[in-house]
């Protein structure tokens, strides 16, 4: 068969782009195709850790799942992780290429396309369908001069493109024709139909608002999608979405997470957000940390020094040495494991000037920063509770120290991460362990909890499956498929 692709664009952030792929995803899988995502430019601190050692935005890891295969370095060739005013990490085929600003990049962009249409390319060898996510919107014509993200990958490669707008938010029918409006008529034509997504109520109430957009806009809408109450249960790309979901669950076990500024890899959180024996609070910048708190949980930061300054900067230190002294624990991950120890120092200046910072000094260890980048699967044992685990690294940096001679888990017998002598207070670089059922059921038993909850891989399944069926419902999936077309490779 024939490889066909086409483009899910957005007529602004939060549309549902990554929603829709992925239930595209294992809907079409679901047909008998082999389907792989892409997207060629994304910008987002969750990141995954691929089966080639690269790393990618972690919404096209979970759409690769949907489509039931292995996430590659080539579904993600350019990942922007931002950091602090120095701008944004720049991943180039999994691997870190550099360091560069808003204006660096947006100056430079096109030297990256070909690395772009290089990895789509490898991907179009062994798929029948690529489902390619835009990144923000084409409406932002002030960026379309060497876009690689939207239209100027669709022309590099010459696929169609599908418009997502989002009802919820009100003012669809003005952003999906004001898009086309306001796009060159020659990107403009690429979009072969648009899909109403998030609708609350009977959709029949729009049928005066479709037959407008059509007629208007001159193409088909391929479905109106109702609200899918369940996508809270998968990974989000958006730091951002923390914020619509603040606290989750009323158990007896209570967990407190500083929203640290450049928070990663926060999608950590979620296996514990959803077990029912939990609740789990995000803590804004501005409001305390409770003092009525089982365990603080210290996440993954993109710009550890500087979070640890902002960290200060809100009292969250003094908070959480009273939590400490309470008798609370404390349990840190990647860059809030390097912020529990004594010192951070970065002699090559990797977050900024080069220089050194006191830790929380919670832990008996010391971090140096360096340029090469550990990104790797990994299997381990955790030492508390003797249990196995799945998880993932991402990292700049190594930490040593006294407390590491009592070690978070073993992996093949090297010592990760450290605890204090009394156990409470717990620092690892493992990403991903809690979605290890009997890693997380024994973490949470050790709390007094005994949660029994479902496996979070089956949940995860199960959700999928349900998105896939609801587009299956509400979407044309068939002319979804004929309009999509063989891409013009290089």
């Amino acid at each position: 068969m024939t490889t066909r692709a086409i483009m899910i664009q957005g007529t602004g952030s939060s549309a549902g782009k990554s929603l829709i792929c992925t239930g595209l995803c294992r809907a079409f899988a679901n047909a008998g195709l082999t389907v792989a995502p892409f997207k060629p430019q994304n910008m987002s601190n969750n990141a995954a850790v691929t089966a080639d050692g690269g790393e990618i935005g972690r919404a096209q890891a979970l759409q690769a799942l949907a489509a039931r295969r292995a996430p590659v370095s080539d579904m993600n060739p350019v990942l922007l992780k931002p950091e602090s005013e120095r701008g944004a990490q720049v991943i180039v085929q999994g691997q870190r290429r550099e360091t560069l600003s808003a204006r660096e990049y947006f100056r430079r962009r096109q030297e990256f396309l070909p690395a772009v249409t290089e990895s789509f390319a490898r991907l179009c060898r062994n798929a029948d369908l690529i489902i390619v996510e835009g990144a923000g919107s084409p409406a932002e014509v002030n960026l379309r001069d060497g876009d690689i993200a939207n239209m100027g990958f669709a022309e590099a490669v010459d696929i169609p493109a599908l418009l997502v707008g989002n009802i919820h938010r009100g003012g669809v029918i003005a952003s999906i024709v004001g898009t086309l409006s306001v796009m060159e008529p020659e990107d403009a034509r690429r979009v072969k139909g648009f899909l109403v997504n998030n609708f609350h109520g009977d959709p029949e109430l729009f049928l005066e608002g479709r037959l407008f957009l059509e007629r208007r806009a001159g193409m088909p809408c391929l479905g109106v999608i109702p609200h899918f109450p369940l996508a809270s249960r998968l990974p989000a790309e958006d730091a951002l979405t923390l914020d619509d979901r603040p606290e989750s669950g009323s158990g007896s076990l209570r967990i407190a997470v500083p929203r640290l500024s450049r928070m990663a890899n926060f999608d950590d959180l979620d296996p514990l957000r959803l077990e029912p024996e939990v609740s789990l609070r995000i803590i804004q910048p501005g409001e305390p940390l409770p003092g009525d708190v089982d365990l603080v949980i210290l996440p993954g930061s993109k710009s550890t020094i500087a979070d640890l300054a902002d960290f200060r900067g809100q009292g969250w230190d003094i908070d959480l040495k009273a939590h400490v002294r309470r008798g609370g624990a404390v349990l840190g991950i990647c860059g809030g494991y390097q912020m529990l120890g004594r010192r951070i120092h970065d002699p090559e200046g990797l977050e900024g000037p080069p220089g050194s910072m006191d830790g929380l000094g919670l832990l008996n260890v010391e971090t140096t920063l360096r340029a090469n980048k550990t990104t790797r699967k990994t299997i381990a044992t955790h030492r508390l509770t003797n249990t196995p685990l799945k998880a993932y690294e991402i990292h700049l940096g190594q930490t040593g120290g006294p407390d590491c001679a009592r070690p978070f888990a073993l992996v093949r017998g090297r010592p990760e991460g450290a605890c204090s002598p009394d156990g409470r207070i717990q620092g690892t670089y493992l990403h991903g362990a809690f979605e290890s059922d009997i890693f997380r059921m024994a973490f949470l038993s050790s709390f007094g909890v005994h949660a029994f909850g479902p496996s979070h891989t089956q949940r995860t399944e199960e959700t999928i499956d349900a998105l896939a069926r609801h587009l299956e419902s509400h979407v044309d999936l068939q002319r979804i498929f004929e309009i999509a077309m063989e891409p013009d490779l290089p």
